[in-house]
């Protein structure tokens, strides 16, 4: 495959090279205002977001880990607390809850979804736990911390099973903060409330990166927090600005998290865009799944979309044996290709002090092995998706025996 061939595991330039006259008038209009930090475009960006995930409330930040850390510390996890999450996400997920002042507590994932698995969060709360009636808190027992969040990562583009989440969470009087960080515009049927709900509305408040790669990206760093509640989205706001009220009035202690303008303009310029960007991603997931099964074995595994989900996309995981020698195959050719992720956090040195060992999360671990995400985005031609199965097709013909494919219950 030649250099005007290759196909690139993301395209950034095509959509803002469509789009680059919205995006200079954006520019034109700060520098016209010298309204750089906060003021009217991101306050309307705000307003226009928490519409898209139906939510009352967006509040702007500076990145998806400041959004995250800021959801955490409004909904009241504090020092000493016990937060529930996976370790098949990228570190901004632990990093947030750390920096919250809490400890981040490991449940394995679903095989199918690679998405947090609700029966190992009922394991965990169940067998690790106590509840102390008296207090009305559950304690971790092996740190005798109480146990306050769980935060469901949305990875890849699909929802966590919520309302087995959120029944849980009722249960024990858990506070539930989504991980939507990769999750822009995602939807999930929730048969207790017989509709669909957008990524973002179901949880106490959740967490958007806005990261340049992501389904909505700005040209830079950029986050947001989306909520129901007044309070939370009022403590989020404070949190993000030294603590302020109001200019040079502190209520308390808070961080630099700031959503500038132009980033907030670019990200409502291309706001509009993201239904059609999603559909032509769902369509290109389509295409790829079409194209896998008719290699005619189960060497190659794509990721699972339930019934009750609609899948946004932002990366096309599949699950292949070998798969750093179908990278460099892949690579040869002019194919890029990504893992997310190659190691689970449980096994990360950032994450040694908690005692955690090879074999405590087998599905998560199996995953990072195994997994890669290929090509995907709102531009990818379906030459080009042929082109990359047609490469996996032949490494996959030359391999020895095929996956086992997790039966859905």
């Amino acid at each position: 495959m030649n250099t005007k061939d290759t196909i690139p595991f993301l395209d950034l330039a095509t959509m803002h090279i469509e789009l680059e006259q919205e995006l200079t008038e954006v520019f034109k209009r700060a520098l016209r205002t010298a309204s750089f930090i906060g003021g009217p475009m991101v306050e309307e960006f705000e307003r226009a977001f928490a519409e898209f995930c139906g939510t009352k409330y967006c509040v702007g930040v500076g990145s998806g880990t400041d959004a995250l850390r800021f959801a955490l510390m409004a909904a009241g996890v504090k020092s000493g607390d016990v937060v529930i999450t996976v370790p098949n996400t990228f570190i901004a997920t632990t990093e947030a809850i750390s920096q919250a002042g809490a400890e981040p507590r490991f449940v394995d994932i679903d095989e199918r979804t690679y998405n947090m698995d609700p029966a190992k969060v009922r394991e965990y709360l169940e067998n690790c736990c106590t509840v102390d009636d008296r207090l009305g808190v559950v304690i971790d027992n092996k740190s005798g911390r109480p146990v306050t969040a769980i935060v469901p990562v949305h990875l890849y583009g699909q929802m966590a099973d919520m309302d087995s989440l959120m029944g849980l969470a009722e249960q024990y009087k858990l506070v539930v903060i989504e991980d939507a960080c990769q999750a822009h515009g995602a939807q999930y049927f929730s048969k207790k409330e017989n509709h669909w709900r957008t990524a973002g509305s179901m949880g106490r408040a959740a967490a958007f990166s806005f990261y340049p790669g992501k389904n909505l990206g700005a040209c830079g760093e950029a986050g947001a927090v989306t909520t129901n509640e007044e309070a939370l989205a009022q403590k989020s706001r404070m949190l993000r600005d030294h603590g302020q009220t109001k200019k040079y009035y502190h209520a308390l202690e808070g961080y630099n998290g700031r959503l500038d303008a132009i980033q907030a303009g670019i990200l409502q310029a291309k706001l509009k865009y993201l239904p059609q960007w999603t559909e032509m991603r769902r369509s290109a997931a389509s295409r790829y799944r079409d194209l896998i099964s008719a290699i005619g074995n189960d060497k190659v595994i794509s990721s699972c979309e339930p019934e009750w989900s609609r899948c946004v996309y932002h990366l096309f995981v599949v699950r292949v044996e070998n798969r750093d020698e179908l990278i460099k195959q892949l690579a040869s050719t002019g194919i890029g290709t990504g893992i997310h992720y190659p190691i689970p956090l449980h096994l990360q040195n950032a994450y040694a002090g908690l005692g955690y060992k090879k074999g405590d999360f087998p599905i998560a671990e199996k995953a990072a092995a195994e997994i890669l995400s290929l090509p995907m985005y709102p531009h990818l031609r379906g030459d080009q998706q042929s082109g990359v199965v047609r490469e996996l097709t032949k490494f996959v013909a030359t391999e020895g025996p095929s996956l086992m494919e997790p039966k859905i219950a």
